[in-house]
């Protein structure tokens, strides 16, 4: 059996593209995790090219881990399950990240071992030879982790630059709309669609006193988002240069 985890992302659309263009080998699906809190621009870049690829032979499946809800963000009792920041004796700490598995990997296994008859998996996943470091062996004997962009010697740019070729819509970056791993740029970005920051300060401020004699923060900076300065190069007088969205997803 094989198969895409499709974050919607750059680099896992290129794949799905490619099974729909006929530059890589068909697929059984192309598996989409949805946290619930997903950017606004990502949902709907995914309906309008979902019938697209369906139409392409690509079979598109949509699993859940989680309903969206704040309750979930938290434990039962009480702690993060992001990687938050905190302050411990004057000093920054990353909170364990729990979502990741809780929230996209365990949804696709429950899928895979539902529908895979026994079969062997293959998982394609779409990173980049710029990102070669994270790159894994699966941890379970059934599935294979395969990486067909690196295999193509392709870089997220050069993904870009295919899709453009193409005439298909590049997508715009894919991380749930709390993620810590923001920087300040992607703030911005999130920023400006007032949906997405909503819900990102909403569970800002729901973690923030779920420990007791510790603050919570989805912001390195150790502030609130609503305090943070998020005021564009532009906005300062400056001009920008340089746009970097930070850590890239898939």
């Amino acid at each position: 059996m094989r198969v895409i985890s499709l974050g919607w992302g750059v680099q896992s659309f290129t794949l799905a593209a490619m099974v729909a263009l006929g530059e890589l080998e068909p697929v059984d699906a192309a598996i989409h995790s949805d946290t619930g809190y997903e950017s606004k621009l990502t949902y709907e870049f995914a309906e309008r090219w979902t019938g697209w690829l369906t139409s392409h032979g690509v079979r598109v499946v949509t699993v859940k881990g989680t309903s969206g809800t704040l309750e979930e963000v938290t434990t039962n009792k009480g702690f993060v399950k992001l990687p938050a920041f905190t302050e411990v004796d004057g000093i920054r700490h990353l909170l364990p990240r729990q979502c990741t598995t809780e929230w996209k990997v365990a949804p696709v296994r429950r899928w895979l071992q539902a529908n895979r008859n026994k079969q062997p998996v293959e998982q394609w996943i779409g990173i980049s030879l710029d990102e070669i470091e994270r790159t894994r062996l699966s941890d379970v004997k059934y599935i294979t982790n395969r990486f067909p962009l690196i295999e193509k010697r392709m870089t997220r740019i050069a993904c870009m630059l295919w899709l453009e070729k193409n005439g298909i819509e590049v997508p715009p970056k894919s991380a749930c709309v709390f993620c810590p791993y923001h920087n300040k740029a992607s703030w911005i970005k999130t920023k400006g669609v007032p949906d997405d920051w909503r819900r990102a300060v909403e569970v800002d401020e729901h973690i923030r006193n779920q420990v007791v004699g510790r603050k919570n923060y989805l912001s390195y900076y150790l502030k609130p988002l609503t305090e943070l300065d998020l005021s564009t190069p532009e906005e300062n007088g400056q001009l920008n240069f340089f746009d970097c969205s930070g850590t890239c997803w898939l």
